[in-house]
């Protein structure tokens, strides 16, 4: 549930599609999202030809560590310095540094200790990038058009994990064949070079910025962020429904491989569930995008929450195939109802000057909670079973969805 709006009929995805300033930069996020997932593949493909007599044996895990660590340490002081600079420039410059850097790989030494800095550094800049992002969104489109651009963001987002992955090797070894031996880093950096070249070209009307205001005092900007966040309930709620969102997500790659076996499929299948559930994404994304405006007085997060827990209590009994890819289809759905709106929400509740630093504290919560379930749940599952996990999740899930939805209730009859 969320504040009402009343329906317009400038709303919807053909209203959206009409604002170019905004499909550019929508162009600019499929660019660099299938960058990002071309790169993680390339990262992979790369890494047999460096050496480390230290960590030999577990050189993948110390590269993952080295990928998804800044999402936790730099995320909030990310969005204090988004607050204080232009999204664009930041847009902008963060895609053409991480496109020279990857061009710089092949001109350094093959030391596995250098390819982790590189990483390291890369992932860092796109700490910047995403609160950037989300913060523009507002600054392009209409008020009653938010829910259609996050629903095709989020439908982008999901489309560029699906089909950046699915692509990812086809295309580097096409650029290999084709561009010789530089021709995977040329192609991972075009894509990062078309996406700030799109993005430079987009009109952004944002305030103009006083150098008393670009001074950045960063613990007095973590405290108010903070008491923001303290204050606002609706963005609390909002904030922690996304991160048992993504949490339950993450939770579901690292159980989709003993659920793949279980129903028939390889270790090596467990891809098409998790597709599966992409597609549900996508689709409840779209729906949302185009319809939105008719569902504003439903309990939206509610519905999705029920949803998976639903799902994930009959994972637990169903052995058929395609029993359990409908299923995964329909948890897909259920994210969507729930991620397309608290997305919005939080953008719609949020004054401008304070967007970057609550999506730097979405992005460094959302980031903790998909960490703990990828570092637990196989423990776990060895310990329980399959079973008691899909159902102990299913029942954490359906918990927060009550819970969310009777709080949102309360603090909405307190502002109305």
């Amino acid at each position: 549930m969320f504040p009402a709006k009343t329906p317009t009929e400038s709303s919807g995805f053909h209203a959206l599609l009409k604002n170019r300033r905004f499909l550019m930069l929508w162009s600019g996020q499929i660019f660099s999202q299938v960058g990002d997932k071309v790169f993680f593949t390339f990262l992979v493909a790369i890494l047999e030809t460096y050496h480390s007599p230290i960590f030999q044996n577990s050189m993948y895990s110390i590269l993952m560590l080295a990928f998804t660590l800044p999402a936790i340490f730099f995320g909030s002081a990310a969005g204090i310095f988004v607050d204080r600079f232009s999204k664009k420039q930041i847009l902008v410059v963060s895609n053409i540094t991480r496109a020279l850097l990857i061009l710089a790989i092949p001109l350094l030494p093959k030391e596995f200790l250098i390819l982790l800095v590189i990483t390291f550094i890369i992932s860092t800049i796109t700490q910047f990038f995403a609160p950037a992002e989300q913060v523009a969104i507002p600054l392009l489109v209409l008020p009653q058009n938010l829910m259609t651009a996050n629903a095709l963001f989020t439908t982008t987002m999901m489309g560029a994990l699906i089909v950046g992955f699915a692509i990812g090797e086809p295309l580097l070894s096409l650029s290999r064949d084709w561009g010789g031996k530089y021709g995977q880093e040329i192609l991972v950096a075009s894509l990062y070079f078309l996406a700030s070249a799109v993005i430079q070209w987009i009109p952004f009307k944002e305030n103009p910025i006083s150098l008393e205001e670009i001074a950045v005092h960063p613990w007095h900007d973590l405290k108010e962020g903070l008491h923001y966040l303290w204050k606002n309930r609706l963005v609390q709620n909002a904030m922690i429904q996304l991160m048992t969102l993504f949490g339950v997500l993450a939770a579901l790659t690292v159980i989709a491989i003993p659920m793949a076996v279980d129903i028939g499929l390889k270790r090596t299948q467990f891809g098409f569930l998790l597709a599966a559930a992409g597609i549900g994404m996508v689709a409840g994304a779209g729906v949302l995008g185009h319809w939105g405006d008719r569902f504003h007085h439903k309990p939206l997060p509610l519905l999705g929450f029920l949803s998976m827990a639903f799902v994930l209590a009959v994972f637990t009994f169903t052995q058929e195939l395609w029993l359990s890819l409908g299923l995964s289809m329909l948890l897909g759905v259920g994210a969507a109802l729930i991620g397309v709106p608290m997305q919005t929400l939080i953008q719609q509740q949020t004054p401008e000057k304070m967007r970057g630093k609550v999506f730097g504290f979405q992005n460094n919560a959302v980031n903790i909670a998909v960490s703990a379930p990828l570092a637990i749940t196989s423990l776990l599952k060895d310990q329980f079973g399959l079973r008691a996990v899909l159902l102990c999740i299913s029942l954490l899930v359906c918990g927060v969805g009550v819970w969310a939805w009777r709080n949102t209730r309360s603090v909405l009859q307190d502002v109305l």
